[in-house]
């Protein structure tokens, strides 16, 4: 095409360095090749940048800015060797120039193992908001929308100046997913994905969390989905109700963890009322016979006529229920109770912070119930005032969760057996504010009967690809929810 390519990557090693630099430098059209790097050192055919904080800080992409010739800057965002497949570049050069796109990604090979396997990775949305989204580690972007972004750059940050970068550049261009698999990367993190899930409420990230927090708040500031903190009171007087709270257990085929849960239930101690209503969604094992065989009329075991729900219409059948509760309080079939004092401490939480949900925390187990890493799951970067806004980042706004009823009732859960909760989070937080309880009040079983244990690429990304749905859903929400006039 004669589009000269200015071409960015962070150092590793000479001898990995070689190698990649040789795969831009015979990818045709590169007009210069910029090599980041902690401090000076010298490499035939690429200028090196001092810069301390890598791709990831803002004083980074200012040094560069300087620097950036041509009509497209490809970025390289991992620090080991890059295989470029053939005619690559060219290719992701020509879908961006045909499509108008500020930046162009694409599926990839990774080798982990010594094995190659195609990674595949999924469609960007405007509720791709996720610090974590997978775009692969090669990034073609079209120089001006990148020179545009950095030089709007306004904070200086450590940790997020390329997810700031990218939400910049996606304020004005499509992000342009190509799928073909163009390069081969080496996967270094080999956990499995339910071992990755957590990372973001790790301690140890929160000095990056924060930053990327600010960095997606800004942008929603920009395009018009920011909330202010102004919630919706709720007097809690709506309907009559037979008792003061329901848990509710969806369940199909656990009879190894089913009986658990029951038992941590009717044992609470607690001075509010309540029953527990489980939807039985037509098990096959001996799950519906372990049900049965508690005699206690505070259980409520319902199998529904229809065969078409997910845990979320199981929901709906439950909350719809005239015996449910004023609140309904979730625990999932496999999980337990972590002690007898779990509903007292709910209910308190929805009058004491006057909230329409009440999310708890959790303490990460195995089948034998012994602590797994990471441990304590609490989500401490839930704020009052700006947890809502920080949602459509993270992946999840913990458990158990909470509900009042006649919200519930208003709203109804999507019926799907994964991201139901978190859709429900993002709706009524748009009006009520959310309760949190930062102690554990339930034993989460990691297990190899989890859902979430283990999954696949193809399982990965349609979870990912349906969680950004709800954050697009979510987003365009806000942005009308905005543009009425509805949050003040």
């Amino acid at each position: 095409m004669g589009d000269r390519l200015t071409c960015i990557l962070p150092y590793s090693n000479k001898e990995e360095m070689v190698s990649t630099l040789r795969a831009f430098q015979e990818s045709g059209d590169v007009a210069n090749i910029f090599v980041v790097a902690k401090e000076a050192i010298e490499l035939e055919g690429a200028k090196v940048i001092v810069a301390e904080g890598g791709l990831d800080a803002t004083s980074t992409w200012k040094l560069l800015l300087k620097e950036i010739s041509g009509n497209y800057v490809a970025v390289y965002g991992k620090a080991m060797e890059l295989r470029i497949g053939l005619n690559a570049l060219e290719r992701m050069r020509r879908t961006c120039s045909d499509a108008g796109a500020g930046m162009v990604y694409a599926d990839y090979y990774e080798k982990k193992d010594g094995v190659m396997t195609a990674h595949p990775v999924i469609e960007y949305q405007e509720g791709s908001l996720r610090d974590d989204f997978n775009f692969g580690s090669l990034l073609l972007f079209k120089a001006d929308a990148l020179k545009e972004a950095v030089e709007a750059m306004d904070a200086d940050y450590q940790f997020a100046a390329l997810y700031d970068l990218r939400l910049r550049v996606s304020q004005k261009y499509d992000l342009m997913h190509l799928p073909e698999l163009l390069y081969t990367e080496v996967e270094l993190d080999t956990r499995q994905s339910g071992e990755k899930m957590f990372d973001y409420v790790d301690p140890r990230n929160r000095d990056r969390q924060i930053e990327m927090e600010l960095a997606c708040t800004a942008h929603l500031k920009k395009v018009g989905a920011y909330l202010k903190p102004v919630f919706k009171t709720i007097e809690f007087t709506e309907g009559k109700y037979p008792v003061e709270a329901s848990v509710i257990i969806p369940v199909r085929n656990r009879e190894k963890t089913i009986s658990d849960a029951i038992e941590s239930i009717l044992i609470q101690e607690t001075s509010a009322s309540f029953n527990l209503i489980i939807v039985d969604n037509h098990s096959t094992d001996k799950t519906s016979e372990i049900i049965r065989s508690f005699d206690d009329e505070r259980l409520i075991h319902i199998i529904p006529e229809r065969d078409d729900l997910g845990i979320g219409g199981c929901w709906n059948v439950a909350v719809a229920d005239e015996r449910c509760g004023k609140f309904a309080i979730q625990l999932d079939s496999d999980d337990l109770y972590i002690d007898n004092h779990v509903i007292e401490r709910v209910v308190k939480a929805f009058y004491e912070q006057n909230c329409a949900m009440v999310v708890g925390s959790y303490q990460m187990v195995n089948f034998k119930l012994e602590e797994i890493p990471p441990g304590l799951i609490d989500h401490k970067e839930w704020t009052p005032d700006n947890g809502r806004n920080n949602a459509l980042r993270i992946n999840g706004l913990g458990a158990p969760r909470a509900f009042y009823t006649p919200v519930l009732r208003d709203i109804k859960v999507p019926n799907t057996s994964y991201g139901e909760d978190y859709a429900l989070g993002l709706n009524i937080s748009r009006q009520y504010q959310i309760g949190r309880i930062y102690d554990a009040l339930y034993l989460c079983r990691r297990w190899d009967d989890n859902s979430d244990a283990s999954l696949d690429i193809t399982k990965m990304n349609a979870h990912n690809f349906y969680k950004d749905k709800i954050r697009t859903l979510e987003f365009k929400a806000r942005q009308q929810y905005v543009k009425n006039g509805q949050n003040v």
